[in-house]
């Protein structure tokens, strides 16, 4: 994506005494109520079972984690790319300060090709979720880097009833099969499937998206007495019609669904194993965990046009190959002292990765010149320990600690320069309250700091890979403060119903901006507002959902740097527009609504209705470009036959609108501006203008209205 600022208790176990078994996905969703009643910390944790995940229409892997309350999930290019998420008033690019974990692995990547925090779920298999655990807020003391706005915890299935088969077939080329078949093997049960999946888009330049999953797992017990061994492939290719300016669609230049440079796109793939262990008694449990990734990508984009290569474009190809590690293992101690029932947990979590990260200049995917290549190796360790006290039988409070350390060795084959090694620690409080329940109701309290690591880079970077020039390096580790306060109750039978306020506030910090191989400085920003999240189920048969998030984000402090530029481009007003200086946070949504209705049994006809809204945003520091709000309904209707098989019809945009899907504002050159005249070949025009370009609404547009038709059956 273009330069924008953004600031950077795993699950719960699992309480059954039984592997984590379903139904092959063609039954009906059953009763969600044993999740979300699971004991939580915060107002806004929440758990939700795969059933419930998966009764929801949505068209991409990553958008199963919508049923996150106030997260909106999108793309601005090709399905191959790690999507947009956004969350609590954050821009959160690809997963900065949202923390992603798949069974036990850590989805986000640090100092990454593309972005820091880059969490691509392309590889996630819907139908294998078991359950998904949410976290907001930097109040849980198993929970370390980019988990400050949230942690995602989601869980897979260890076996199905009956083996099935799926075939999906859709609008613009949109085709998919998928098998999943389960058996016993020794004293455990080993669980297989397999996806193909691709699809055009309504794209002028087809995406043509190809893509394979696998994944291979056997179990023994269950979650808390018992291990797992996962194996999982993934790889993916595709085009991608990457976001325009509003005047070339204006102008006619390009249509709605067309490409400025066609050429863009990427590969995608992922290999890896995780493990993990649980042994639990009267006296307490123990968890152990590890994974070993191995990823690659690469990745073409042209956000900028014309802007700095006036003869064959701005295209530039980001490569990150990497081999990453880790091991998390903890023991939770039960105890009475002074009467009163206590549990202490001491954790150790590590990760390390082996990083080869490149940025170039491209022309039709064809190598031009080398920005930065870099061979990098970052560690961490992390100790945390909680201690949850049951004061009574209506109040228990949890204090807990983390500390972490992180080292980096960057090797810079471009600009030795910017070789270095580097370290640095820091230490996170974490404080809880819950009282309740009275009457079926519960009050919370949370408190505590967090943090984010940047990007490896940038924390030894000396000289800028384009000029030479002196670069301000990045802090190693970011800190995050943060409090809430809510209430849950379920007074009202069958009603979950959720209320917490919140406020976030990140520190000053320097980012180090993928696409650019360069540092920005960003300043100090607080975001407070509430969420409201609803859950009913007056009925077998019905279920109804709705939520609410509202939030003031604001940067804090002067930008005086910011006033300089701008004053630099007095007499262009196409391009000083937007660039004055101010306090709005680009990209940060000031409101986030979702609602939706279920209807259906196991068997018989079933069907769904969704509605999201994605709040307007300011675009950048001045507010002097927004985006506009936007509103999709998707629904679902199908019916189970007795004998497990299922036809089922999903339909996308109802409404069919040509809203957008992601916005952005930022300085962009085609060769139909005027100002290229006055650049290019000669350049008349202050040095400053012509390197910021003409500012302008750059958009992606929803996916116009589609279909899609599934057949599965059992076996």
């Amino acid at each position: 994506m273009p330069p924008v600022n953004v600031t950077a208790q795993r699950a719960r176990q699992e309480r059954r005494v039984a592997p984590q078994t379903v139904p092959a996905p063609t039954s009906a969703p059953e009763a969600t109520e044993d999740a979300n009643q699971a004991p939580v910390a915060s107002a806004s944790e929440k758990n939700v079972s795969g059933e419930e995940v998966n009764a929801r229409p949505f068209s991409r892997p990553a958008e199963a984690l919508e049923v996150v309350p106030g997260l909106i999930i999108t793309q601005h290019s090709g399905d191959g790319k790690a999507n947009q998420y956004f969350l609590r008033g954050f821009n959160l690019d690809h997963g900065t300060d949202l923390a992603i974990n798949v069974d036990g692995m850590p989805v986000n990547m640090r100092t990454h090709g593309h972005g820091q925090g880059y969490a691509d779920l392309n590889f996630l298999i819907p139908e294998l979720i078991g359950s998904v655990n949410i976290r907001k807020g930097p109040y849980f003391a198993d929970e370390g880097d980019f988990s400050s706005v949230g942690a995602v915890h989601i869980g897979l299935i260890d076996t199905i009833q009956k083996s099935m088969a799926l075939v999906t077939v859709g609008s613009f080329g949109y085709r998919r099969a998928l098998g999943i078949t389960s058996a016993k093997v020794g004293d455990g049960n080993l669980l297989v499937a397999g996806e193909a999946n691709t699809y055009s888009g309504p794209w002028d330049t087809p995406d043509n998206l190809r893509k394979l999953n696998a994944v291979v797992r056997y179990t023994e017990g269950t979650a808390a007495n018992g291990f797992s061994l996962t194996g999982m492939a993934y790889s993916n290719h595709w085009n991608s019609t990457d976001q325009i300016p509003l005047r070339a669609i204006a102008s006619g230049q390009v249509g709605l669904y067309g490409a400025l440079d066609p050429t863009d796109g990427g590969r995608s793939d992922r290999f890896s194993v995780s493990g993990r262990w649980a042994q639990t008694d009267k006296d307490g449990s123990s968890k152990v965990n590890f994974y070993a990734i191995k990823s690659s990508l690469d990745l073409y984009n042209n956000f900028t046009f014309f802007l700095d290569n006036p003869d064959q474009g701005d295209q530039f190809h980001q490569r990150d190959d990497r081999v990453l590690a880790g091991v998390n293992a903890s023991h939770t101690f039960n105890t009475m002292v002074a009467g009163l029932p206590m549990q202490t947990e001491i954790g150790f979590q590590s990760r390390y990765d082996d990083i080869k990260v490149a940025l170039s200049n491209t022309y039709q995917r064809q190598f031009l010149s080398g920005t930065r290549n870099d061979k990098v190796k970052e560690g961490s360790v992390g100790l945390f320990i909680q201690n949850t006290v049951h004061w009574t039988n209506w109040m228990r409070t949890t204090l807990g600690y983390r500390g972490d350390f992180y080292n980096t060795n960057v090797n810079s084959l471009l600009t030795p320069a910017n070789s270095g090694n580097a370290n640095a620690s820091i230490g996170s409080p974490k404080f809880s309250l819950v009282v309740g329940p009275f009457a079926k109701t519960e009050f919370f309290f949370n408190a505590g700091e967090g943090f984010h690591s940047n990007d490896a880079r940038g924390v030894t970077i000396k000289e800028s890979p384009s000029d030479g020039s002196p670069v301000d390096a990045s802090p190693f580790l970011v800190k995050t403060r943060g409090a809430e306060v809510g209430v849950r109750t379920r007074i009202i039978p069958g009603l979950d119903s959720s209320l917490s306020l919140f406020v976030l506030d990140s520190a000053s910090e320097i980012l180090f901006v993928g696409d650019a191989g360069d540092t920005e400085p960003s300043r100090p920003s607080r975001r407070y507002g509430f969420e409201w999240s609803n859950h009913y189920k007056p009925v077998s048969w019905l279920q109804i959902d709705g939520d609410l998030a509202m939030t003031h984000a604001r940067f804090r402090g002067d930008n005086s740097a910011q006033a300089a530029a701008y004053a630099e481009l007095a007499g262009y007003p196409a391009v000083q527009i937007g660039n004055a200086p101010g306090n709005y946070i680009p990209g940060a949504p000031n409101m986030i609504a979702s609602a939706g209705i279920r209807l259906g049994e196991k068997t018989g006809w079933f069907g769904a209705l969704r509605y999201r809204y994605f709040g307007p945003r300011p675009l950048t520091e001045d507010g002097a470009f927004r985006s506009p709000g936007t509103g999709l309904l998707n629904g679902q209707v199908g019916y189970r036959f007795d004998n497990g098989w299922r036809i089922q019809l999903d339909a996308y945009n109802l409404t069919d609108s040509k809203s957008d899907q992601i916005t952005y504002a930022y300085g962009s050159l085609l060769k139909t501006d005027a100002l290229f005249a006055q650049c290019h070949p000669v350049q008349v025009a202050p040095p400053a203008v012509c390197q910021t370009g003409v500012m302008d609404r750059v958009l992606h547009p929803v996916e116009p209205f589609a279909v899609r038709l599934t057949v599965a059956g059992q076996f």
